[in-house]
């Protein structure tokens, strides 16, 4: 289907379809750390298109809540609140401005020496990895629920074809959620109560970030991960595409836009934005890639935000059904970082990749955390910041980057 082709109604219906590829992951993130699935929806399709203003309306991505800052924001409200929180995803945004300034400056090539996969992959890995326990805990409360959604989001992402294969989150959720109806464990008493039509909460009740340095600090590492993420995406939309976004309209232009709407999401109440690989998914099935479908897109999303009564039905879902859901995406989160590094070529057999990445797990999943007077880094971040420094001052060794690796080794012999 060329993008010349399409008539108005089908952008519509396709740019509605490309919502709710999205749908379930832009609306879970902010349900498993307490923010509002409302705003999240809100500060998805705003920030989508404050990301189009950017890029000049050229590049056909969606931003939606980002799952490699869960973890994080769950632990930064519990220390500072969630007005400190927000302070801190300002910070994230702050890590996207000064990474546009660099590429402009350098090119990608600082980025490369700066974050490897050898230090991405390990970073990855503990944003799945330290979730783990939550997902057990949410899935503990009911079983039943949680294995009845778990088996069908498999079921899904195993055997389903087309479309319906991207929203295996969607079909576990509607599939638990009825069981969980059948079993009548779920609270419907707030769907009853709420407006059909409501602005989100913390819109109508405006939740100014609190500027605190320490959650400020705390985010500003684990935004490495997603940055890395922006650039891959965005390499991988202009192959869908057929065009070379990195040089038009730039990738320090992308890397702006997706800053400028981290900071709205920040000063909204709503969770990190970064770049969507399911809509980019949806668009190679497709084959529509036009910016103006993804604008329908995040223009629905808007529209969704203020609907008060599917606001109230996201928050009735019961947590076993979202643990269940847990158990399938998290760990999924942590196999991307096992494929960045299979992908790559990274040599397990060399004694620095060895070191960077044995080091960057154990701190991660170990919880390590470093106190400097009031504040404090620890888990992702500060593996993160390790992994960087180990990546830069341990030294190459050619003999040992040309050796084969393990499993090169067990290939050669068989």
């Amino acid at each position: 289907m060329e993008n010349i082709t399409l008539t108005p109604m089908r952008k519509g219906i396709v740019g509605v379809q490309f919502l709710f590829v999205a749908f379930g992951a832009t609306v879970l993130v902010p349900l498993l750390v307490g923010l509002s699935p409302a705003t999240a929806l809100f500060t998805a399709g705003l920030g989508t298109f404050i990301f189009h203003l950017v890029t000049k309306g050229k590049v056909p991505i969606f931003l939606g809540s980002s799952f490699a800052f869960i973890a994080p924001i769950i632990a930064a409200s519990q220390q500072w609140g969630m007005p400190g929180t927000l302070a801190g995803i300002a910070g994230v945004a702050l890590v996207y401005f000064i990474v546009s300034a660099l590429i402009r400056w350098q090119g990608k090539k600082l980025l490369d020496r700066l974050f490897p996969p050898v230090v991405i992959g390990p970073v990855i890995i503990l944003i799945g990895l330290t979730l783990s326990g939550s997902a057990v805990n949410m899935a503990k409360e009911n079983w039943t629920l949680a294995f009845v959604s778990l088996i069908s989001a498999i079921l899904v992402l195993t055997f389903a074809r087309g479309l319906l294969k991207l929203v295996p989150v969607v079909c576990g959720l509607i599939v638990g959620y009825i069981v969980a109806l059948c079993m009548g464990v779920v609270d419907l008493s707030g769907v009853a109560a709420a407006p059909w039509f409501a602005l989100p909460p913390s819109i109508a009740h405006l939740q100014i970030p609190q500027f605190a340095w320490e959650p400020f600090l705390y985010m500003i590492p684990v935004a490495i991960a997603p940055v890395i993420e922006h650039i891959g995406d965005v390499y991988v939309v202009g192959a869908v595409a057929q065009k070379d976004f990195v040089k038009d309209p730039g990738l320090h232009r992308t890397m702006l836009g997706d800053g400028l709407a981290c900071l709205a999401a920040s000063f909204l109440g709503g969770p990190p934005v970064t770049t969507y690989s399911e809509v980019t998914g949806a668009m190679s099935i497709t084959k529509v890639t036009h910016p103006q479908v993804i604008r329908i897109a995040a223009l629905t999303a808007i529209v969704f935000s203020v609907i008060g009564k599917l606001s109230a039905f996201l928050q009735s879902i019961p947590s076993a059904v979202l643990g269940g859901i847990m158990l399938l995406l998290f760990g999924t989160i942590a196999n991307v970082g096992i494929q960045n590094l299979v992908q790559n070529k990274v040599n397990l057999n060399v004694t620095r990749n060895t070191i960077i990445i044995s080091v960057t797990l154990t701190l991660g999943i170990g919880g390590a955390v470093l106190n400097f007077g009031s504040f404090s880094l620890g888990g992702i971040g500060l593996s993160a910041v390790v992994s960087v420094l180990l990546n830069l001052l341990l030294p190459h060794d050619k003999d040992e980057e040309a050796a084969p690796s393990l499993i090169e080794e067990k290939s050669v012999e068989s």
